[in-house]
């Protein structure tokens, strides 16, 4: 399973299209900072699952700060990280997705792309599609994840 993962687009659509269209994923995660361009996505590529968590930016919005999903039988904490001071340190970020349980953690919030592996747990910043034009792909096979980061 592909999952294209998206963070700070702060009111820039147009990069998140083009990786939608570039990397035909599966799924959609978006990391917060730019909502409404979140759900402006999910209006343009209804087939494709889009699920989205609040970023510091993101006013006015129902989308909790943080939210723990399971895709392809792994489970993802995705967080903007502004809720856990990633732009500081990405220890306590790192803490609740072991205290979740989960595999793979999703963050943005530092616009800073970041992809590690410590033997347990995957931590992914896609850095910024507004910005930068970097996003991330995490792939799920059955017997392997792997995340990876892009630019446009």
């Amino acid at each position: 399973m592909k999952i294209l993962v998206l963070s700070d687009s702060h009111g820039r659509k147009e990069p998140m299209v083009r990786c939608v269209e570039r990397e035909q994923p599966r799924h959609i995660l978006f990391l917060g900072d730019g909502i409404r361009d979140a759900w402006a996505l999910q209006r343009q590529f209804p087939h494709i699952p889009l699920t989205a968590v609040a970023g510091n930016c993101d006013l006015l919005c129902s989308e909790p700060g943080e939210r723990l999903v399971e895709l392809a039988g792994r489970r993802i904490l995705m967080m903007h990280g502004h809720t856990r001071q990633v732009k500081f340190s990405t220890m306590a970020a790192r803490y609740a997705a072991r205290e979740a349980e989960a595999e793979i953690l999703l963050f943005g919030h530092t616009h800073c792309p970041l992809v590690d592996y410590d033997g347990s747990l995957y931590t992914m910043n896609p850095g910024s599609i507004g910005y930068s034009g970097s996003y991330g792909v995490v792939t799920i096979q059955p017997d392997k994840v792997d995340c990876s980061v892009y630019r446009l």
